[in-house]
């Protein structure tokens, strides 16, 4: 069939019709008023013979005259992908050869430039073309109509740009329409401009069936003629709003979990659920009360990333007036939207706690000796209470003992669930909690003591080369690795990662002193905590991509050891500075500051302990679930066997004893999963509506060329910028600027040849700040959309203390 008028068309045919004819099908049936026309299919396309003839009789059919001649791609109007203006569209066509003419030219706009990129972008492979014919319509008035806000994601809005004549000048960004938001519904629906209170409660109408016709908010094109009526020209999925969270009933406020963390990518089905099923035997284990059906329920996915709702607390009358200060390490752009929530009457204040006051008594009873003895013992004794930090990490990873060979995949997923997680969620986690907890408070100890004594810039030096932090050792050692492949110096730059990669597991590389970094190493990964992501020792290709980055090091002052080592004098020459002129001008806090910098040195390294105690265990937990997914493969229940990351454990648990075929679901999840992937923005506070806070809150004054963030680690550095998204075979130069959305310990081998960090996300206490300050780099953190204002190669100038970074002309 290569010709079908559109109200013969419903969704289903969209492979036959493309996107945008399959909606305008739908709303003819649903009984929407849309301008009457007929779709040339993809039939017609891929055989690449046009129907003239019945093209023509179509058109007089339709009775001749001005007609619009639109594109209708398979990849277009989908949930995921708009391509609004991809394609192309004429207007006013009128008569066969223009007719002909214009098809001829929506064919060949499916391979323009623009559209190939576009469509590589989005993860599509390939497409199809069908073009729309419909009647011309001469509209007194026209525009779009998004039925949640695009711009904060509000749910409960409607928002309508109306501009005179043809709705293109709106589209093309020509025109400055008027622009209406409304609510649902208005109490007064405001009128003025273009459009009057009738009218624009006739388009939020219209939004609203049509919102309800598809199942997701929706972008209309629409026109209103000299008779006063509407029509709609085009319905199509808003593609860029952030998933909602789950409808409560409620208004929440969620903050995203990750931020600090420096993992922004969504997280698989099944790492959410180890996660929570893991975290929820600590609490069983200091006396807390835990639901099995959720054990930690204000940790909320959406969006695939992990948000904690923070809902209670911002409504408790006495725990709002700390929140500010606690929100520092959010950065200040999220602290300020939350604050902004103060004053917001549906977060008015409420009565009651928010949690039990019998588990926080029984918590606090369990724990508080341990830990008055703990901290106690570890500042008294430094060096002791690493080796005993030391002995717990080794104690856990003793413990953490899998199922005897040969196990059935029962057995298996009783140990994931019951087991796996027993040795590191006990309530010290062996006596690892107190040493790295003294760490921590030792590290920023001295900035209270030193207040007007010390700066932000002299503190972060005393922190600078921390030694026995598992992270930067580990960065060390591959640095190590690195300079055993010097002898092989052209093989290891010059070939691809993956190649290198398959070529090790095949054993066909030089001995570098690979196999001994992996078996120390090779639990670990970008965005590591995810039971979900592939671990180094399955796919070491990111390893041997930061090996050519470091081979490229000329300069052997650049050489990594040898800076973390100048940082570490640094360090050490600054504590005797500030414990001279604080002995002069503060000499009561100067004994004090000076042992908590002394203790920082021997214990603030630990910060990075305990997550690294923890790795062993989801490493051995996802060998399971992996050979659980291989049993389900092939008993036709999965796919593959890492289909079961995109299963939580009660749904594995369905398939491992009741042969539940989770395929289908499997399929929807990774899609989105992986439609996620590609998206650049996370926001940081959510409302349950949709809105992104963040977007409430009004933009500072802005120097030229100049991008605010917040001081990550102190230091100045001028550098070419490179924008990094994804950290696995990325490419920097040494003394090139690493730019990205965010940093977790997968990321920090780069730190090891950058010469400074911009990211869009994190917190001073992240491990990609701590890292950068150990290696003496300077680190701006909590710069909005850097990874798009920042092209790689401009030169950029980063201010680690004043949290800037200025974009230089570069003549």
């Amino acid at each position: 069939m290569k010709l079908i008028h559109l109200s013969e068309i419903d969704p289903s045919t969209t492979g036959l019709v493309g996107g945008k004819a399959a909606g305008l099908g739908g709303m003819i049936k649903a009984g929407e008023r849309v301008p009457d026309g007929f779709c040339l299919t993809t039939e017609a396309y891929t055989s690449r013979d046009l129907p003239e003839d019945e093209l023509i009789d179509a058109y007089e059919r339709l009775g001749g005259g001005r007609v619009a001649v639109r594109s209708s791609a398979t990849a277009e109007d989908l949930p995921y992908a708009s391509f609004a203006g991809q394609q192309d569209t004429y207007l006013n066509v009128e008569g066969a050869g223009p007719l002909i003419d214009a098809v001829r030219r929506c064919w060949d706009s499916l391979y323009t430039e623009r559209a190939v990129a576009y469509r590589a972008a989005a993860g599509i492979d390939d497409a199809a073309m069908a073009v729309v014919v419909q009647r011309m319509i001469d509209p007194v008035v026209a525009g779009v109509l998004f039925t949640a806000n695009p711009i904060t994601g509000c749910r409960t809005e409607t928002v309508v740009d109306a501009a005179p004549g043809l709705g293109t000048a709106i589209v093309d960004g020509t025109v400055v329409p008027d622009h209406y938001v409304l609510g649902h519904p208005p109490p007064d629906v405001p009128g003025g401009g273009c459009l009057g209170g009738r009218q624009l409660e006739e388009l939020r109408e219209a939004g609203r069936r049509l919102q309800e016709l598809f199942g997701s908010p929706q972008d209309i094109e629409w026109a209103i003629d000299s008779a006063g009526t509407l029509w709609l020209l085009q319905s199509r999925p808003i593609t860029t709003l952030f998933p909602a969270a789950p409808d409560t009933g409620d208004m929440r406020l969620y903050l995203e979990f990750g931020h600090i963390q420096g993992m922004l990518r969504p997280t698989t089905p099944m790492g959410v659920s180890l996660l929570k099923t893991g975290s929820a035997m600590w609490f069983k284990a200091v006396g807390a009360t835990v639901d099995p059906r959720d054990p930690l329920p204000r940790l909320v996915p959406i969006g695939g990333r992990l948000y904690f709702d923070l809902t209670d607390f911002i409504r408790n009358r006495s725990m709002r007036k700390q929140l500010g200060t606690s929100l520092r390490v959010y950065g200040p752009r999220v602290q300020g939207a939350v604050e902004r929530m103060l004053d917001d009457p549906r977060f008015a204040p409420r009565g009651g706690l928010p949690f039990r006051l019998g588990s926080a008594v029984k918590i606090t009873l369990r724990l508080a000796p341990g830990a008055v003895f703990g901290l106690a013992r570890s500042l008294a004794r430094p060096d002791a209470a690493r080796a005993r930090a030391y002995r717990a990490v080794q104690e856990i990873r003793r413990r953490t003992v899998p199922p005897s060979e040969p196990a059935t995949s029962v057995e298996r997923l009783r140990w994931v669930v019951e087991d796996s997680h027993r040795a590191v969620m006990s309530p010290d986690m062996m006596g690892l909690v107190w040493p790295l907890t003294a760490g921590i408070l030792a590290g920023v100890a001295p900035s209270a003591l030193l207040e007007g004594v010390a700066t932000a810039d002299e503190l972060d030096i005393v922190l600078g080369g921390m030694p026995h932090n598992v992270t930067t050792e580990m960065d060390l050692a591959l640095w190590q690795v690195a300079v055993n492949a010097r002898g092989h110096r052209d093989l290891f730059l010059d070939t691809p990662p993956e190649e290198l990669a398959a070529r090790y597991r095949a054993g066909e590389l030089p001995d570098i002193g690979m196999a001994g970094f992996l078996d120390r190493y090779g639990m670990r990964a970008a965005a590591e905590i995810d039971v979900g992501m592939p671990r180094w020792e399955e796919d070491p290709a990111p390893l041997f991509a930061t090996i050519a980055n470091y081979l490229r090091v000329g300069d052997p002052e650049q050489a990594p050891d040898r800076r973390f080592a100048q940082a570490a004098r640094r360090a050490e020459k600054m504590i005797e500075t500030l414990s001279r002129r604080a002995r002069r001008g503060r000499p009561v806090r100067a004994r004090p500051a000076t042992f908590f910098m002394r203790r920082s040195r021997k214990l603030t390294g630990l910060r990075e302990i305990a997550k690294f105690a923890w790795l062993p265990v989801i490493q051995t937990a996802r060998r399971q679930l992996l050979l659980i997914g291989g049993d389900l493969a092939r008993r036709g229940l999965l796919e593959r066997a890492d289909d079961i990351m995109f299963l939580d454990l009660s749904e594995a648990r369905s398939a491992v004893h009741d042969r539940a075929d989770h395929r289908d679901l499997v399929a929807a999840r990774r899609a989105e999963y992986e439609r996620e992937l590609r998206r650049h923005t996370v926001p940081g506070a959510l409302l349950s509506d949709g809105t992104d806070v963040e977007t409430l809150v009004p933009p500072g004054p802005a120097e030229a060329g100049v991008l605010v963030g917040m001081a990550g680690a102190a230091g100045r550095a001028t550098g070419r910028a490179r924008v990094i998204r994804n950290p696995a075979g990325a490419h920097i130069e040494p003394g090139e600027i690493l730019v990205a959305p965010t940093t977790d310990p997968g990321w920090t081998p780069l730190f090891l040849t950058t010469a400074g960090l911009v990211t869009e996300t994190g917190s001073p206490m992240a491990h990609g700040p701590t890292v950068a300050r150990e290696y003496g780099i300077p680190a701006v953190i909590c710069v909005r959309n850097a990874t798009h204002e920042i092209r790689t190669g401009q030169l950029i100038t980063i201010d680690g203390a004043a949290g800037t970074v200025r974009v230089e002309e570069d003549g």
